[in-house]
């Protein structure tokens, strides 16, 4: 089953086939590789591009990635900042210890690939076809090379080509359910920002905004920027051409944390819509990360997401199926059932809606989380200052 296409170039076999080398296909390779089981890379980039996605990882998700066994390596080229000062309507609620690691999408995929090594063989190609069964499965590239495998797993994100050519139906759930914005942020008339980092919550429902969180990466301040607009949204060409003035009349209280700054470099701007798949339990191949489903970046789960499916796969199912001939429906159907799998699924799923509904819905119910949202923070800031003893932490503007 799949898209025709016909080849007389040579062949390669091995056991999994890895279709895209984005963060879910690099880091499936580098397990694979770790476990000595015979796998081939497949991605049309010897160096992964610059792409705006993942710009840092929370303690939560590297607790996820160390499962994968390559953690520790690659965080080494991260920036860890150990503070996140919280704040909202212009007053800073809590300084929490909390760990983040600020590294570059491009970055973070190109040091997993380090991990891999010469352990994987890597074809840099498109895969233009596959060809599935309940024993092998042909995929034909782009420079006419064909891979034999006993499995692929499709880790190529957002293309589609491919699922459907093997009849696997993309159903939209939210379309434009929230964009993500991406810029550097520099402090004017000092060196630095006060703050290691920094979260600053959405002062009004109506600028649509759930948050701004700042992170350090190298030298410089990253800001990441949320909103529930549409795409055609006339506020985002004034951000584009006005960032600084657009920015401060969203958020009019931000500059007593920050202080004031500019905005500096390419402003990038992701929208991101939400889809499941349907027609995807079959034989032969298993989807994983956004290619399996997508998930809001405003939650912060994607990468648990992706971490969660591929160490699943690679540690648990991989190892169980290749123990066995055969690579039937049957098998596969463990993988999307996985009870762990399935919390991570399930929880993605409904924060991704909880989140946009406590930030811009003005049901009373979600009022009344926004609130005690605020007043949780505030309390334990003060529950903190008084922990500190002498080390005091304001509660009023910080400017």
């Amino acid at each position: 089953m799949g898209l025709p296409h016909l080849s007389d170039g040579p062949m390669k076999y091995t056991d999994i086939a890895i279709i895209g080398g984005g963060l879910a296909g690099s880091t499936a390779a580098a397990m694979l590789r770790r476990a000595g089981i015979p796998a081939i890379l497949i991605d049309p980039h010897p160096s992964y591009p610059p792409d705006f996605r993942v710009e840092k990882l929370s303690d939560e998700q590297v607790a996820r990635f160390r499962k994968t066994g390559i953690a520790e390596a690659v965080l080494r080229q991260a920036t860890l900042s150990g503070e996140t000062w919280i704040a909202r309507f212009g007053y800073l609620l809590d300084k929490p210890p909390r760990r983040q690691f600020g590294i570059m999408y491009d970055a973070l995929v190109n040091a997993i690939r380090a991990e891999i090594g010469d352990g994987v063989e890597k074809i840099f190609a498109k895969a233009v076809s596959i060809s599935t069964s309940r024993d092998r499965q042909k995929i034909v590239l782009s420079d006419d090379q064909v891979v034999s495998a006993r499995l692929v797993v499709l880790a190529n994100g957002l293309n589609v080509g491919l699922r459907h050519a093997l009849g696997i139906d993309r159903r939209i759930v939210s379309r434009c359910h929230s964009i993500s914005i991406g810029f550097d942020i520099v402090p004017l008339g000092r060196p630095s920002f006060d703050f290691p980092g920094l979260t600053y919550f959405s002062e009004r429902p109506s600028d649509r905004i759930p948050y701004l969180t700042l992170f350090a990466v190298g030298k410089a301040m990253r800001a990441n920027l949320f909103a529930y607009r549409a795409i055609d949204d006339p506020w985002l060409g004034d951000l584009r051409r006005a960032p600084v003035e657009t920015l401060n009349a969203s958020l009019p209280r931000l500059r007593r944390i920050t202080g004031e700054f500019a905005i500096s470099g390419e402003i990038k701007i992701r929208p991101a819509d939400l889809y499941v798949n349907a027609g995807h339990r079959r034989a032969g191949v298993v989807l994983v990360g956004d290619a399996f489903e997508t998930t809001c970046p405003v939650s912060g789960t994607g990468t648990d997401k992706v971490f969660t499916d591929v160490e699943r796969l690679c540690n648990v199912h991989i190892p169980d199926w290749l123990s066995t001939d055969g690579m039937a429906e049957e098998k596969i159907v463990a993988f999307y059932d996985d009870p762990v799998k399935r919390a991570c699924d399930e929880w993605s799923s409904a924060k991704a809606f909880s989140f946009r509904s406590v930030s811009v819905d003005n049901g009373l119910r979600w009022k009344i989380q926004r609130w005690a949202r605020f007043f949780a923070w505030l309390a334990r800031g003060l529950l903190r200052r008084l922990g500190r003893g002498l080390h005091r932490l304001p509660i009023f503007p910080a400017r």
